[in-house]
């Protein structure tokens, strides 16, 4: 149950955004860039930095979204149980696998970030740009994971697919369009 009284027991992050529409107009088209612009990360790709960043964040409903998202993608179901196991054998990119760490640091420990985990990142044959937009994905939801978190938003499984559907579909402005309406 949500843990403003005004919150349905349903809520969202839509339920959140239009609490205060001004607060998060920009933070939708923020993330619709870093999610659906311009980037050296395929869609795919962010879409599994953005879940793999939310379960390492322990947030259950950020997680299952953006998992079904990246499964709808073409990444296997079972993806994030291989990663939590070792990202070394996971069913992933071979390059992915330092940037994955990075984001697993960034979600779980970022003052442990050193020199060396951008130095593997970079050895892995990605850019400074592939770098900046993954710490930026993590970043991104480290706060909506804390966000959802804090509202007492609860997860509910039997959403995850039709969530995903509409972030491959609509992306993030479309289906956050009208804050307050």
């Amino acid at each position: 149950m949500p843990f403003l009284p005004s919150f349905p027991d349903t809520a969202n992050v839509r339920t959140i955004f239009d609490y205060n529409p001004a607060y998060f107009e920009p933070w939708v088209g923020m993330t619709q860039h870093l999610m659906r612009g311009d980037s050296a990360l395929s869609v795919p790709q962010r879409e599994l930095i953005a879940a793999w960043a939310s379960k390492v964040g322990n947030c259950p409903y950020c997680h299952g979204g953006h998992a079904a998202a990246s499964t709808i993608l073409g990444y296997p179901e079972d993806i994030f149980d291989q990663l939590s196991e070792d990202i070394a054998t996971a069913a992933v990119e071979d390059e992915m696998r330092p940037l994955l760490r990075y984001v697993q640091k960034i979600a779980a420990e970022p003052w442990k970030i050193m020199q060396a985990d951008a130095d593997a990142v970079f050895a892995a044959g990605w850019d400074e740009r592939a770098l900046h937009d993954a710490i930026c994905i993590a970043s991104v939801f480290a706060f909506m994971n804390r966000l959802t978190l804090a509202h007492g938003i609860q997860a509910f499984p039997e959403t995850f697919m039709a969530r995903g559907q509409k972030h491959v579909d609509e992306g993030y402005d479309d289906q956050y369009q009208a804050l307050g309406g």
